[in-house]
């Protein structure tokens, strides 16, 4: 038309189209749709488009499912997409100074190499009075399900506590963690995401860890680290005075702690 000035009804037969179409204007705003799906889909990684539709719907919202669905895969969200993992808000605990033991529990993980760059994981776990280590852990691979049955093991020997105090790791949010606490009636106490100064027991306790067995040794199997770990447990609950504790060892506050509550309690 523009080129040869051919007439719009001459240029619509050559091409065989209607001029209704040549002459036809879109006069559709989505926007709103769009604006719709967009919010309800990034809040709702995983639904798909029915359940984004019953949304919709639900929200009085009575766009024509075709609408919506032509709108839904333009914005490409029928395509698979993974969620980045969202942890729910953490409340600041204030790390305090227990006065009984079993009150508070502190447990992390910490990671190493043996020779030949093999890795392996320790589970440490404390009590926040005594400063106790109640375990250390070993293995290459430690689970969600390790860690219940590792935590089973010390209550079996000392009862359980009221709250244990960890940070946000697959391990600790796991569901397993979750039901078993709750079956428990033990609190798991999370600090904030890049807080680990709000868990300060056992992140001294793993400096200390650190210095004297995994950066003291090289490995060649894990039974080695076992055994060094095994006689330094030993060592720091019985043997080594804790500044924090009067120079006292951990089980000499425990003890002390006891024989108190004891003469309190023969005293009432």
């Amino acid at each position: 038309m523009h080129e040869y000035g051919v007439p719009v009804s001459r240029a619509c037969k050559l091409i065989a189209i209607p001029r209704s179409q040549f002459y036809y204007e879109n006069k559709k705003d989505d926007s709103e749709v769009i604006e719709a799906l967009q919010e309800l889909a990034f809040k709702h990684l995983t639904y798909g488009f029915r359940k984004l539709f019953a949304y919709l719907r639900r929200g009085g919202k009575l766009w024509n499912h075709k609408r919506v669905y032509r709108i839904y895969k333009l914005l490409k969200l029928n395509r698979k997409r993974k969620g980045k993992r969202r942890l729910p808000a953490r409340v600041k605990q204030p790390l305090a100074q227990q006065t009984l033991v079993n009150q508070s529990w502190s447990m992390d993980f910490m990671s190493d190499s043996m020779v030949g760059n093999r890795k392996f994981r320790t589970l440490n776990v404390m009590d926040d009075c005594s400063r106790e280590v109640l375990a250390i852990e070993v293995d290459t691979s430690l689970s969600s399900r390790r860690v219940i049955r590792t935590l089973d093991r010390i209550i079996e020997q000392r009862g359980k506590p009221v709250s244990i105090r960890t940070d946000n790791g697959p391990e600790f949010t796991s569901k397993d963690l979750e039901l078993w606490s709750l079956d428990k009636g033990i609190n798991i106490q999370f600090i904030q995401p890049g807080k680990p100064m709000q868990n300060g027991y056992i992140e001294r306790f793993n400096r200390l860890y650190r210095e004297a067995i995994l950066d003291a040794y090289l490995f060649f199997d894990l039974n080695e680290v076992r055994v060094l770990t095994d006689e330094w447990i030993d060592e720091s609950n019985t043997k080594r005075p804790h500044e924090s504790l009067g120079n006292k060892t951990p089980y000499e506050w425990k003890m002390n702690l006891i024989k108190n509550d004891y003469a309190l309690n023969k005293t009432v």
